[in-house]
Order: structure tokens, then C-alpha cells, then sequence
């Protein structure tokens, strides 16, 4: 009895280390998931303002360009996925994997090529597991990720919508993100970033009563769209990886918060086992104290005779 009592206790303190490990970590992600939000909330209006201005030069003119116009045929197309450098973040990469996955089984079975780009360990992890392509890969700056790291993503993929595919290039571009929408609720979704669907952009702001500016372009709408061109791709990259990040730590915090709840469930379960094995230890000397002082009284009962 005096083992099994030894084995609780040991689990009660292992499990008490573990618990302050994950409370550590939910504060902590607490603490950065408040600094995320604060991020993508400025960001967010310039990248909806530099979409708008795109919008107004894409409507304004008659330019073909790649920021704006749909290829006859489209034939390739290019998917960024955007995963954690970390897990201990319940299913948020797992969502955006598979979303990932469901995006690129529709192109492919429109009968459009696939080429995969990827942030995150997590997500390289899973693909070169699974021994599947990856154009090109980026990791060490998702939990806080920069403007910087945003130019660095889209270079590759600015310069592969301005070639041919015939030399590579590709005819539109993906990405797969997760929304942050509260501390409680993060989506995993797709959208297209290139070509810009107008029509959308344009129905969009009619509907929240709004009226797209007009412009006069200098010198051309197609250098003005040049100009725009990397900056509409990095401020939505940047803003994407952003909402990524701050859902990962929303996300964290409540796996960590789970895991803390789990461990205190878990230490009381072993203390009432303990407890109860304590207790019988302890009943069983008295019945062996007892019966050994029985077994002296008899004994010296009998010796009297």
C-alpha cells in the first residue's frame, strides 16, 4: 500500500509542473494576443484603402494588367498557405492545412497546375512529410511577423504573376489564412488575391453606401498600377499574417487555458486516490496493531494458567 501511495504522489507532482507550465503559457499568449489585435486593427485600413485605390484605377481605365485582368485561360495558379512556427495551438494549423488541401483539390481538378508556397514549420512539416512540392517556404516569424517579412513572402509571388507561365509564372494567386474574429472564434479560409476581382470590390463598397473616388493618373493607369502592384500584395500579405498570428495565439491560449483546467481535474482526481490509499495504509496498521495486541493478550491469558 505504501508503493501505491509513493506512485500518486509522484503523479501529483508531475502533474502540478505541467500545470504550471501551461498556466505560463496561457498568460503569456494572452499577453501577445492582445499586441496581435492591436496590429491587424492598423493595418487593416491601409490595405482596405490601397485595395479601394486599385479598385478605383482598375475601373478607371481600359489597361490590361495583372493586378486586374482575368488570363483567357487560366492554367496555373499559385497557393500561399499560412501556418504557426509552434504548435500547442489546438486545430488552428490543422484547419488551415486543410483548407489548404480542399483550395488546391478544386484548382487541380479545374485543370489548373498547383504551386505551393508556405509559412510556418508547421506546414512545411506536413508537406514534406507527405512528400508533396513546395515552391518556396519561409519560417521564423510568425508570432510576431513584420512588414519586412511580408516583403520578403511576396517577392516571389509578384515576380511569378508578372511572368508567362510558360516561364513559370502562374495566372492568379491564393492564400490560405486564419481570421481572427474574436478571442473565442478563428476561421480558416481562402481567398484570391490575384487578379483583383473588381466587380466584387465595387459592389462591396456600394453597399456599405460608400462611393469610389475618381482619379486622375499620372502618368498612365498602367504605371500607376505597376506602382501598386507590390504594395496591394504585401499590405494584404502582411495584413493576413497578422490575423494568422493573432488567431495562433488566441488559439493557444485556449488549448493552454484547457490543458491548466485538465491538470487541476486531474490533480484532484489523484489526491482523492491518494487520500484513499493513505487511509487505508493507515487502517490496515490499526487492524494490524490491534490484532497484534489481541494475539499479546491471549497469549499472556493463556501463560497465567
Amino acid at each position: 500500500m505504501g508503493a501505491q501511495l509513493r506512485v500518486y504522489k509522484r503523479r501529483i507532482r508531475s502533474v502540478s509542473a505541467t500545470k504550471k507550465i501551461t498556466k505560463a503559457m496561457e498568460m503569456i499568449a494572452a499577453s501577445r494576443v492582445v499586441k496581435a489585435q492591436r496590429k491587424v486593427a492598423a493595418s487593416t485600413p491601409y490595405a482596405t484603402e490601397l485595395t479601394r485605390a486599385v479598385t478605383a484605377v482598375g475601373t478607371g481605365s481600359n489597361t490590361k494588367h495583372p493586378l486586374t485582368t482575368q488570363a483567357e485561360t487560366v492554367t496555373r495558379s499559385a497557393v500561399l498557405l499560412l501556418t504557426s512556427d509552434r504548435g500547442l495551438a489546438g486545430a488552428f494549423n490543422s484547419n488551415a492545412i486543410k483548407a489548404a488541401e480542399q483550395l488546391t483539390a478544386r484548382l487541380e481538378r479545374e485543370g489548373k497546375q498547383v504551386d505551393t508556397y508556405i509559412v510556418g514549420r508547421r506546414g512545411v512539416a506536413h508537406y514534406n512529410f507527405r512528400e508533396r512540392k513546395i515552391t518556396e517556404s519561409w519560417t521564423g516569424f510568425t508570432d510576431d511577423p513584420t512588414y519586412a517579412d511580408a516583403k520578403n513572402v511576396a517577392a516571389p509571388l509578384i515576380e511569378a504573376i508578372e511572368k508567362e507561365t510558360a516561364d513559370g509564372g502562374v495566372d492568379e494567386l491564393h492564400i490560405v489564412y486564419t481570421e481572427f474574429v474574436s478571442m473565442m472564434t478563428q476561421s480558416a479560409l481562402g481567398a484570391r488575391l490575384l487578379p483583383l476581382s473588381l466587380e466584387e470590390v465595387a459592389e462591396e463598397s456600394h453597399g456599405k453606401g460608400e462611393i469610389l473616388p475618381l482619379y486622375d493618373f499620372e502618368p498612365s493607369a498602367e504605371d500607376v498600377l505597376d506602382a501598386l502592384l507590390p504594395r496591394y500584395v504585401e499590405s494584404r500579405i502582411y495584413n493576413s499574417l497578422l490575423q494568422s498570428a493573432a488567431s495562433k495565439h488566441a488559439a493557444t491560449r485556449r488549448a493552454m487555458k484547457s490543458a491548466t483546467d485538465n491538470a487541476g481535474e486531474l490533480i484532484e482526481s489523484l489526491t482523492r486516490l491518494a487520500n484513499a490509499a493513505r487511509q487505508a495504509e493507515i487502517t490496515q496498521e490499526i487492524s494490524e496493531i490491534v490484532g497484534g495486541a489481541s494475539a499479546l493478550a491471549d497469549a499472556t491469558a493463556g501463560s497465567d494458567y
